[in-house]
């Protein structure tokens, strides 16, 4: 006698995938981890924007002077708005993650024009483009964190 199983009866909480759950108890954890990295964005930001040029040693001076204005703002968009979309997420709001979906094109684009700008690329260094990158990947991680919380039920 062959043993018979209504797989249609069975349920696993692991067929549902995206079924809402309870808040993680890293949640909160995570979402000030998002707010500090976004907020220290903010302020390398003003210190870059807010930069005294005449002081700059000259290998830095020609890479401030080849960012072209859509980069930088490419950057604003990325670090304000992105600051933004933590605060979405600490409040459990569901608007975090289109926010943090618009600041992580801020920091593509960003990226794209430290790479895809010759001059800007020329002046910069292996280590700045790793930290840009790093940074790059931080945001996505940020924006997955805030999907991943919606999809969850964690934020409405």
């Amino acid at each position: 006698m062959t043993e018979h199983h209504d797989h249609q009866a069975e349920q696993h909480p692991a067929d549902d995938h995206y079924a809402p759950r309870p808040v993680a108890g890293w949640f909160i954890l995570a979402a000030v981890g998002a707010l500090l990295f976004m907020s220290f964005g903010c302020v390398l930001y003003l210190m870059h924007v807010l930069a005294d040029v005449s002081a700059m040693p000259l290998d830095q001076r020609a890479a401030y002077e080849a960012e072209p204005a859509w980069v930088a703002g490419a950057n604003a968009v990325n670090v304000w708005v992105g600051l933004g979309g933590a605060v979405l997420l600490l409040l459990k709001h569901r608007l975090a993650e289109p926010v943090m979906a618009l600041s992580l094109v801020g920091a593509l684009a960003w990226l794209g024009g430290l790479i895809g700008v010759t001059r800007l690329r020329e002046t910069m260094s292996a280590s700045d483009l790793l930290v840009a990158i790093v940074m790059v990947a931080l945001t996505w991680t940020i924006f997955w964190f805030a999907r991943h919380s919606r999809q969850r039920g964690w934020i409405k």
